[in-house]
């Protein structure tokens, strides 16, 4: 029997509608519209249409979204200095900086120099950090999309085997972090590439009663590895040969285990919902601490 489906959009709904909530209870409260400032440096289409989406998104829900187009060839000093004026603009509750940035700016400089209270990527140490002590405020979207679409499920998912294929600090650092929270308390092993390097990836992949990939690299975890009846999380996005596809090898998978997110339509839709989502929190802990 083929795998339950696990899509993105039906979580990001019930998402968005908690959401307009929130905005209703600060607007009436606080008096407060919740504003989203995006920064792109240069013109990678791939940010571009993100933040296309992000806009357009944040329109239908009622937060404000600004989007700075920089061009790509400003130094890295110019571009912190801007930072630094959004961390201080007090009309601006959340600052995302679209990447790719050009060669020669330090990303995780760039990213670092947000100030805790308005990263709505959730990639700042501290955030992180916040994560590491059991505390999580602002998490990382990507990594909150996957950890969401598994409570979708509904099954009892504490203390199973969890691996992640893929050490990312947006994405598979982060999930092991989140599902390792008491609530939770997943057995937590990740792979990389040491582990394919010894030939032991099948090994991990087949023990895991939860599997999570964001590996970037299409359809390297094969359907004949997987647990059946496992859940398994597809984070990556690939475009092989003009068709999109998953980091696992999608149609061997799904006749082996119990629910299954696709690509596309698993994780991604989720992304700018928990993005959103972050900006509100974002916004009532500027409030918490004026």
């Amino acid at each position: 029997m083929s795998a339950k489906l696990l899509m993105g959009k039906p979580i990001a709904d019930k998402i968005n509608e908690q959401i307009k909530k929130d905005l209703a209870e600060l607007k009436e409260k606080h008096g407060i519209v919740p504003s989203l400032a995006s920064v792109l440096v240069g013109d990678d289409p791939a940010s571009k249409s993100y933040s296309g989406r992000q806009k357009k998104n944040a329109g239908a829900i009622g937060i404000e979204y600004e989007l700075h187009e920089i061009s790509g060839g400003t130094s890295e000093g110019k571009l912190l200095d801007f930072i630094m004026e959004l961390n201080q603009d007090r009309s601006v509750n959340g600052i995302i900086v679209q990447m790719p940035l050009p060669k020669g700016i330090d990303e995780h400089k760039v990213q670092s120099t947000i100030v805790m209270e308005k990263d709505v990527e959730g990639i700042t140490p501290t955030n992180m950090g916040l994560i590491v002590y059991d505390r999580p405020r602002l998490c990382p979207c990507t990594a909150l999309s996957a950890v969401k679409i598994i409570e979708s499920v509904g099954a009892d998912i504490y203390g199973k085997n969890l691996t992640i294929v893929g050490r990312s600090a947006i994405v598979g650092k982060p999930v092991a972090l989140l599902m390792l929270q008491r609530k939770y308390s997943s057995t937590v092993t990740i792979c990389h590439t040491g582990t394919a390097k010894v030939g032991t990836l099948p090994e991990h992949v087949g023990n895991a009663d939860i599997l999570v990939v964001a590996a970037g690299s299409p359809e390297l975890v094969k359907g004949e590895w997987i647990k059946e009846g496992s859940i398994v999380i597809d984070v990556g996005f690939n475009v092989v040969n003009g068709k999109t596809v998953g980091d696992v090898e999608f149609e061997v998978a799904k006749e082996k285990a119990g629910y299954i997110s696709p690509v596309p339509g698993g994780v991604g839709p989720l992304t700018v919902a928990i993005l959103l989502q972050n900006t509100v929190e974002a916004t009532k802990w500027q409030l918490e601490n004026p």
